[in-house]
């Protein structure tokens, strides 16, 4: 089996970065939940868009996408060295439970005669904490080896 250094050179010239054999490709799949979550309190009705949501593991996604360089991308997750494979495999797990956890609440909300107001605070919390997520995994596919921890979190969502 080939390793990381090969994989490194498999992948110049790709969206895959040679120095984490990471792809933020994969974040695109949090990207629609979150549009969708920014819609939502002007289109209540979006809530079971959102309900059809699921966390995706990282090679699922490739697997199922167009990306010119998916199978490439699903290789080298093989070779993600850990210190950077740990951090964003625990930023997208908290980054999976905040979207589910945050969509039945918001459906809770709905179901229960919420106005647009708290609809709105709701939704602009819950976005908002996921773009932070997102935007840590990011930086870790792009090879900080930092996830952020739960008080971080808690503090985004106002607990």
């Amino acid at each position: 089996m080939a390793g990381f250094e090969d994989y490194r050179q498999r992948v110049e010239g790709t969206n895959i970065s040679a120095q984490t054999l990471l792809a933020t490709d994969y974040l695109n799949h949090f990207n629609e939940i979150v549009m969708l979550l920014d819609m939502l309190p002007d289109m209540p009705d979006m809530i079971e868009e959102c309900k059809l949501w699921q966390p995706k593991s990282y090679k699922d996604h490739f697997a199922d996408s167009t990306f010119r360089d998916k199978q490439l991308a699903v290789e080298a997750y093989d070779r993600v060295p850990s210190v950077y494979r740990l951090p964003f495999e625990e930023t997208i797990r908290q980054l999976n439970t905040l979207i589910v956890e945050g969509v039945d609440r918001i459906d809770a909300e709905i179901a229960g005669g919420a106005g647009p107001e708290q609809l709105g605070e709701s939704c602009r919390v819950l976005a908002r904490t996921a773009q932070a997520l997102m935007d840590c995994a990011s930086a870790i596919i792009h090879g900080s080896n930092r996830a952020m921890d739960q008080g971080e979190i808690d503090g985004l969502l106002g607990r």
